[in-house]
């Protein structure tokens, strides 16, 4: 609330402006979107949508006025200067929404993204873990659930949305090892009394090779998001490997590029270690990004956790404009 009040003081002074111009910040500021749409009555995970079509536009334009929006291909030409202030607009996941509604906006605006994909997903849609936990608390006509294997107290629906309620489980599962998923699932559908959300939800979510290969074609570039979407460092070596090297494998099949790029999954600091890194240099993979906010600076360059700051619905024009302009305070 505090950086929200500060962001409009900022913004309705004009001291926004002179803040940037007279700070003393060069790198990369990646920007990381998954949804862009209407989120309201959505039975899954809303927070997954980060901005409306129009609020996108508007964000688009504002960033190609403050400074050069760049793919990771322009990456090694701008770290050769090691100075300036770039952008760069990404998408995880590969929701369809990014073809329909985002790609059109892109191309409009002249701006080209980065959109990573979960080849799973493409290969065979179906609903994803946080999509699956939001459908079973959204749709539960009970007022809570009770999960004694992996909560001390029981969990209360806040109602009208069951957001909060929402987040915490979906931060229990970003903790655990990837062997725990399965059952956690299954104890949530249970004691929500829904059971699990029907595949055909899951249907038509996903964009296809199709959308993608048109994207690619038009100047939007594609990379990896692992075959399944888990959280890479709750995974054994082998596991880690598969996740990438087959995502890898199929963006090669169905695009005819290797991959070269990849975000992870969850993003947080926790969310990758060595041995990711290990399986990303042995795919080849040139840049990975995460996803805790900040920006890269040059003089701290790291190639496998190029930072990106999360575009949220919640943000207002002033609240995303401080973002871009001004991102050592509210990146």
């Amino acid at each position: 609330m505090k950086k929200v009040a500060l962001s409009r003081l900022l913004n309705r002074t004009g001291l926004r402006s002179i803040l940037h111009r007279t700070s003393r910040w060069s790198g990369v500021l990646a920007l990381n979107y998954h949804r862009v749409g209407d989120a309201r009555g959505s039975s899954l995970d809303r927070g997954l949508w980060s901005a409306g079509a129009e609020d996108f536009s508007q964000q688009l334009r504002f960033c190609r006025q403050q400074m050069e929006i760049i793919g990771p291909a322009d990456l090694p030409r701008v770290l050769a200067t090691r100075r300036g202030r770039y952008a760069m607009v990404t998408f995880d996941d590969a929701y369809r929404d990014n073809y329909e509604t985002a790609f059109p906006i892109l191309k409009h605006e002249g701006v080209a993204a980065t959109f990573f994909v979960t080849s799973g997903f493409i290969d065979a849609p179906k609903l994803s873990w946080w999509d699956d936990i939001a459908w079973m608390v959204r749709t539960s006509r009970l007022r809570g659930m009770e999960l004694p294997a992996w909560f001390d107290s029981p969990i209360v629906f806040d109602e009208p949305d069951r957001e909060a309620a929402l987040r915490v489980l979906l931060r229990r599962y970003k903790s655990m090892p990837s062997n725990d998923a399965p059952a956690y699932l299954a104890a949530i559908a249970s004691a929500s009394g829904t059971g699990r959300c029907p595949p055909e939800v899951g249907s038509s979510l996903w964009m296809t090779w199709d959308m993608l290969r048109e994207m690619k074609d038009a100047g939007m570039t594609i990379g990896g998001h692992t075959v399944s979407h888990p959280v890479l460092s709750g995974m054994t070596a082998e596991k880690q490997e598969y996740e990438i090297m087959e995502c890898g494998r199929r963006l090669a099949s169905e695009l005819g590029e290797p991959m070269r790029y990849f975000s992870y999954p969850v993003g947080n600091t926790t969310a990758f270690d060595e041995t990711t890194r290990a399986c990303l240099r042995k795919a080849g993979v040139s840049y990975a990004f995460s996803y805790y906010g900040g920006y890269r600076r040059f003089d701290d360059w790291d190639d496998y956790d190029v930072r990106r700051v999360a575009i949220e619905t919640e943000l207002d024009a002033d609240w995303f404009r401080c973002i871009v302009t001004l991102p050592q305070l509210f990146g």
